[in-house]
């Protein structure tokens, strides 16, 4: 009898707790996706330090191949450890497009996730070279991601060694929301 009871008492906290993610829109990946849209590239972390990861994504249009400046969007979804989740940000204008690379292609290179910080990375140019890294730290306060650094380097390929560094939009480090954040100010 108290084997029954206890069985029933945790499928009904576990329906309460699918419902309860459901009217708070938690969701699947996939529900997260627009049509004609699929996964670049995606991450994982705690970047809120609540103990479960989140995920970083970027999303590709179908048809970049043919309009390589078709913007690729940036989701953050908040995890709860079972594979659900909530958007916490989005930005369409935080990653560079297929495009903007220049002769050398893609700039797009990667993400990296650190603590309660994740970084958009890119690479790009001809002769002269470039580097781009995007950070963005979660503000555990106002519980929004603010741009942290938006810097990199360029070089001339001839001399590779002499590097001068480049910081955009310094005055909007730690302040500017990543809802509000565009690659081209800056550039």
């Amino acid at each position: 009898m108290r084997t029954t009871f206890l069985i029933s008492l945790l499928l009904l906290f576990s329906c309460t707790q699918l419902i309860s993610q459901t009217t708070t829109k938690w969701r699947v990946l996939s529900d997260f996706i627009p049509e004609k849209y699929s996964i670049l590239d995606s991450a994982s972390g705690d970047l809120d330090r609540d103990g479960h990861k989140d995920l970083v994504v970027i999303l590709k249009h179908y048809d970049e191949d043919d309009a390589e400046e078709c913007a690729r969007i940036l989701l953050v979804l908040k995890g709860n450890g079972i594979k659900w989740y909530q958007l916490m940000a989005q930005n369409d204008s935080a990653v560079l497009c297929k495009g903007c690379g220049g002769i050398f292609g893609d700039p797009y290179e990667g993400i990296t996730i650190k603590n309660n910080y994740f970084s958009i990375e890119h690479y790009g140019g001809s002769n002269w070279r470039w580097t781009r890294i995007i950070t963005f730290k979660y503000d555990l306060k106002t519980k929004q991601f603010l741009l942290h650094r938006d810097a990199g380097v360029s070089f001339h390929t001839s001399d590779p060694d002499k590097e001068e560094e480049i910081i955009n939009n310094k005055e909007d480090f730690d302040k500017l929301p990543l809802a509000k954040y565009n690659w081209h100010k800056g550039f």
